[in-house]
């Protein structure tokens, strides 16, 4: 049964809230968005910003991402642990509380997005973001963790704001570093509703809706219930905090990782001939693109702006979650991060891209229109018609997962500004959960305006920290080698 429409030109609850919204969003997306014009393209200097940070950071570090990543694992399986040190949660829960927050809906609609706007080649550029930004990654965890703060109750908060506002005031600078740790508290508590409560219950509704019969599905019209349900589950878990946040996250982000690269990989098993054609329709798109406006630099400034959004690096919101780990080491944690941009961008999102890549004729994907989980979800459709439904259990999981992680993010935001209270936990994730309804109601083209202005919003203010606290970072990880090589000298 459908929603009554009324006369016929009546807008229903969905199209009114779309129709408020969308503006705004727009609006608020070009005044974040500034750019310049750069061989034919328009160039958003924060996406230039994001990039040169994350290749400084690979350099200037000696390529962390690199020859750091076996220890990561180390560390990550509690090989480094100690008792009694500081913190709410182990390394692997704060990875997987991290983790749940950037493997979302993103890595199977942002790719998606990707390819239908600037064709296969954007892939290419997704995963090389998500190659340096593990660099970026390891900087801002390693700096959440260091500047942390305990709270009257046991409970740690951390983040970009916190080491703003704590590393600068070391330097002298103390009302710049307020100003900028204010800045990123707000824009992260407002981001927060756009990149987790928005974005992945639309995503999540979207997909349920082609799953379950396209327009002719009994859910279509009804966005309002579906994110009405689904806020309530959000709100089960994330009034318990982080701890019962990253109870959920250790048992559901395995299980939802396995299963979409499972699937994933089947599919694209099952299109084995077309592998190498898709391979090198992702290459040649990357330097050679047919019909993208702005040429092979269109096509990398569309790869690093979907990959940032992704993984979320050097926009410095999952150090909000690991700053929880329990360690006297903050550098530890640094290195377990970098597993971040790993486990989303080079192993998730490359699966979805070659499922995409495989599933069509590559030439044929830059259509020049935003396609998000539904393109997705067609080309597991073109090997087995029953797929889509799977891939529904999974983009529920995805947007589920991320739903109460970046509560936590707009929380630790709130937390910062008005302080641990309980009406303001229990204020915001009220506000949070409602707006998880509102993006059931709205069109993807104005969430992604939304939340992709939000995102790179508060990069800027993050980024400027990074560089500030750079040489700091390189001697904290010179001497952390020392102390290994003669431990296990």
């Amino acid at each position: 049964m459908h929603p009554p429409t009324g006369e016929e030109n009546a807008l229903s609850i969905d199209q009114t809230i779309d129709q408020a919204f969308r503006p705004i969003a727009q609006a608020f997306s070009k005044i974040v968005f500034f750019s310049i014009p750069v061989g034919g393209v328009e160039l958003p200097l924060i996406v230039a910003f994001l990039v040169a940070g994350a290749a400084f950071f690979t350099v200037y570090l000696g390529f962390i991402n690199v020859r750091g990543f076996r220890h990561a694992i180390r560390i990550v399986m509690g090989k480094e642990d100690k008792e009694g040190d500081i913190g709410e949660v182990s390394h692997f829960q704060a990875l997987t509380t991290a983790v749940s927050g950037t493997v979302g809906v993103g890595n199977i609609a942002h790719v998606a997005v990707a390819v239908s706007v600037g064709g296969a080649g954007a892939a290419f550029w997704m995963v090389v973001a998500g190659f340096l930004g593990m660099a970026s990654k390891f900087a801002e965890c390693t700096l959440g963790v260091r500047y942390r703060t305990e709270n009257p109750d046991g409970s740690v908060s951390g983040g970009p704001m916190f080491y703003l506002d704590k590393g600068l005031a070391e330097r002298g600078w103390p009302r710049t570093g307020r100003v900028l740790g204010f800045y990123y508290a707000i824009c992260i508590a407002i981001g927060s509703i756009g990149v987790g409560a928005m974005f992945q219950s639309n995503q999540a509704y979207v997909q349920f809706v082609e799953a379950t019969g396209g327009s002719e599905s009994l859910a279509a019209g009804w966005g309002w219930l579906f994110g009405s349900v689904l806020a309530i589950l959000v709100a089960v878990v994330i009034m318990g905090g982080i701890q019962s946040i990253a109870r959920v996250t250790s048992k559901l982000v395995p299980f939802m990782a396995l299963l979409y690269i499972a699937t994933g990989l089947f599919v694209i098993a099952s299109n084995f001939e077309r592998i190498p054609a898709g391979l090198v329709a992702i290459v040649q798109g990357a330097f050679s693109p047919d019909g993208m406006t702005g040429g092979a630099l269109g096509v990398l400034i569309l790869g690093f702006r979907r990959a940032a959004f992704s993984n979320e690096a050097g926009i410095g919101s999952s150090a909000i979650a690991h700053a929880a780990v329990k360690t006297g080491e903050p550098i530890t944690q640094g290195f377990v991060a970098m597993l971040e941009p790993f486990i989303d961008t080079l192993i998730v999102c490359s699966i979805t891209a070659l499922v995409i890549v495989t599933a069509f004729d590559p030439g044929s994907l830059a259509t020049g229109e935003v396609g998000g989980v539904e393109l997705t979800s067609a080309a597991f459709a073109q090997v087995v018609s029953w797929f889509p439904p799977v891939l529904s259990v999974v983009v529920l999981l995805f947007a589920y997962s991320t739903l109460i992680s970046w509560s936590y993010y707009g929380l630790a935001g709130c937390i910062y500004i008005f302080g641990p209270s309980r009406a303001v936990r229990v204020g915001f994730n009220t506000l949070y959960c409602l707006f998880a309804i509102v993006g059931c109601t709205t069109s993807l083209a104005a969430i992604l305006d939304f939340s992709d202005a939000m995102v790179f919003a508060m990069a800027f203010a993050n980024l400027i920290g990074l560089f500030i606290f750079a040489p700091s970072l390189r001697r904290e990880l010179n001497a952390y080698w020392a102390k290994l090589s003669e431990r296990d000298a």
